[in-house]
């Protein structure tokens, strides 16, 4: 009994440093705590009573934890939350190209190597949903669909979490007007067979292929995007 009272008042203890730790962390920005044992040998109790106090702060919703990483102050993952909204308008449509261009044919290599026969099952079909797609939503909600089922497939967790924040930014709605403009038969024709050169690289387990199909989609797309930049600057002229 008198161990365990004493666990009771070690957890208040450590609940009561850690509110003012967390609350000294925010000023100075910061987004991470110090490891369980970090924090029970800064307080001075034990690891048992830094963890339930951690337990209570995350249950009030004051921080967060990811298996392995470590934990987080809630407020920071709004922080975060917020700049990545704010990243379209601190953005263009040239940066996002010069990262997808960095990522995703990565990506492809990944998928070639990794990917099941169920995902590349998902990838035909969901290319077959990129062409029979009969407007700007449809297309844009599919055509998104297969690179992040590309992205999946490569089995690699941090990849695909940067390739969702840069969906994320390119699937803002101006961006996505920008893009549809850009179309024409001809480019439309091009994607999608691309997109099936992708697919069947990846289904071939050929790496190679399937990045520089990847890229070669990706420049076409840039390409596209200059020339608009270049005839809309000449227009203005």
């Amino acid at each position: 009994m008198a161990d365990e009272n004493q666990t009771e008042r070690n957890s208040s203890l450590a609940l009561q440093r850690l509110r003012v730790i967390v609350d000294q962390l925010e000023r100075e920005a910061r987004e991470q705590l110090p490891t369980e044992r970090e924090l029970a040998e800064e307080i001075g109790v034990g690891r048992r009573a830094v963890r339930r106090a951690l337990d209570v702060m995350e249950a009030e919703g004051r921080i967060w934890r990811r298996q392995g990483a470590g934990t987080f102050i809630a407020a920071a993952r709004s922080r975060t939350e917020s700049r990545i909204r704010q990243l379209p308008e601190m953005s263009n449509m040239f940066e996002v190209m010069e990262v997808r261009l960095r990522i995703e044919p990565a990506l492809a290599r990944l998928a070639a190597l990794r990917a099941t026969a169920p995902e590349i099952a998902r990838m035909r079909e969901i290319a077959v949903k990129v062409i029979e797609a009969g407007d700007m939503d449809s297309r844009e909600l599919w055509d998104s669909s297969l690179h992040r089922a590309v992205a999946m497939a490569a089995g690699n967790t941090l990849f695909l979490a940067l390739f969702d924040v840069v969906d994320r930014v390119r699937q803002d709605d101006n961006w996505r007007h920008v893009r549809e403009a850009l179309r024409t038969p001809s480019s439309t024709r091009l994607y999608h067979s691309q997109h099936g050169e992708l697919v069947d690289a990846i289904e071939r387990r050929d790496p190679v292929a399937a990045e520089q199909v990847m890229r070669r989609h990706l420049l076409s797309l840039q390409e596209r995007l200059m020339l608009q930049s270049v005839e809309g600057h000449a227009d203005a002229g």
